[in-house]
């Protein structure tokens, strides 16, 4: 619906809604939603399945070794109106989702080749602009000249509650405690990694959604994304 084409990086905390904003903004701007969380959910995932992370802590030169068959692909599910992540075609939605991949993906994504690979797939997918990305190091690292940057944040303990409300409408069995720990270990090893590690970009703006509704903060972001585009 607009001619212009503009690159929007959205950064910040685990489960603050970044994807959920991000996906619902390249929808109403009739972008390209690519999820870097996903992403390196899908290493993790594989990871996972290969039995290459024991108590957290991932073989990292075999994980190196297993990128080169890893391809991932987007895709939008008319059907249910979701973002579908794939891996060398195989629908991993829902399982990279699972608790299991979450507690061990940023142990994943503090490998510096694993992101330097994903980096690389991420740049190319933004060459023609007109995409929406999220993550941790999107607006500092990736696109550092994106014409739009955000960082959202919010309380931890309202970041796991929205959480454990969502695996818990999936019919997961999980405990608030431990969702919470998992927020706040996941904050800590994000913001303190040697690789890439979370901080907001001088020129990003912060978008804190303790008290907003999803409706709310997708206003506000539509908005300043709608001012860049037409130039206002």
């Amino acid at each position: 619906m607009l001619d212009k084409k503009i690159i929007i990086a959205i950064d910040g905390h685990s489960s603050c809604g970044k994807s959920t904003m991000a996906k619902q903004l390249a929808q109403k701007l009739g972008y390209i939603y690519i999820d870097s969380g996903a992403m390196y959910r899908v290493v993790t995932l594989v990871a996972l399945r290969k039995g290459l992370i024991i108590k957290n802590k991932p073989n990292i030169p075999k994980v190196i070794s297993e990128l080169k068959n890893i391809k991932i692909t987007f895709e939008w599910d008319e059907i249910s109106g979701k973002n579908t992540t794939f891996l060398n075609g195989e629908n991993v939605e829902e399982e990279i989702r699972q608790l299991e991949v979450s507690q061990n993906v940023s142990p994943i994504s503090t490998i510096a080749k694993v992101r330097s690979e994903m980096v690389i797939q991420q740049r190319e997918n933004g060459k023609n602009k007109g995409i929406v990305m999220d993550g941790r190091d999107i607006g500092t690292v990736v696109f550092p000249a994106a014409e739009l940057k955000i960082f959202m944040t919010a309380l931890p303990k309202i970041r796991a509650q929205r959480r454990f409300l969502e695996l818990s409408e999936k019919g997961q069995t999980v405990e608030y405690d431990e969702i919470l720990q998992n927020v706040e270990s996941r904050d800590k090893i994000d913001s303190t990694r040697a690789v890439s590690p979370l901080k907001k970009a001088d020129d990003a703006l912060i978008l804190d959604n303790s008290n907003l509704t999803r409706n709310e903060q997708l206003k506000w972001t539509v908005e300043k994304a709608e001012e860049l585009i037409s130039g206002k």
